[in-house]
């Protein structure tokens, strides 16, 4: 790692997202936000930092993961910090967000610079990234994209795996409540 590149991680490492006084800390609200545990949220963090990293020192356009993405989308509500503070004084460039226009261009498109991001990541770190955050790039772009967010105060809720126990339950019931009568 050159000195700058080592400047920069330094800086990234040091920076703390939000107002320091905040009672909701930048990472409970990305916690509550995506329903993951203090923990999970504050590994996001630092991925998001890693992926920062890349986006200024690799060369070429970066790709996040959907978790990262999350991280950066809040960070960026948090205009103050990320254009006053993050981007002119921690990363010292800028960094803009660059959605998806649609279409399968774009996925394709997507999916080899995600993939040349973890590539990037791998040599940047030394390690592959963990995959709790960063799954391949098949996941993220192929089977990802066909789940959706859901509010559990909505409704009710099953796993295949409970959903089938249910049944199978209902049906022994059914078939014995049958056999009996």
């Amino acid at each position: 790692m050159s000195p700058a590149h080592r400047e920069l991680w330094h800086r990234l490492a040091a920076h703390d997202i939000g107002p320091p006084d905040a009672t909701l800390t930048f990472a409970a609200r990305l916690a509550r936000e995506n329903r993951w545990s203090l923990a999970h949220a504050e590994a996001v963090i630092g991925e998001y930092k890693r992926f920062c990293y890349l986006a200024i020192t690799a060369g070429h356009e970066m790709t996040p993961s959907d978790a990262v993405d999350q991280a950066w989308h809040l960070h960026l509500t948090y205009s103050s910090d990320y254009w006053q503070s993050f981007c002119p004084h921690v990363l010292r460039a800028d960094l803009h967000h660059g959605p998806t226009k649609g279409g399968a261009a774009e996925r394709d498109r997507f999916y080899h610079q995600y993939a040349a991001t973890l590539a990037a990541y791998e040599a940047a770190f030394g390690r592959a990234p963990p995959i709790t955050i960063w799954p391949d790039a098949h996941r993220r772009f192929y089977l990802d994209p066909k789940a959706v967010r859901v509010n559990f105060s909505d409704g009710i809720f099953l796993t295949r795996r409970v959903a089938l126990a249910l049944g199978l339950t209902v049906f022994m019931i059914g078939w014995l409540a049958g056999r009996i009568v």
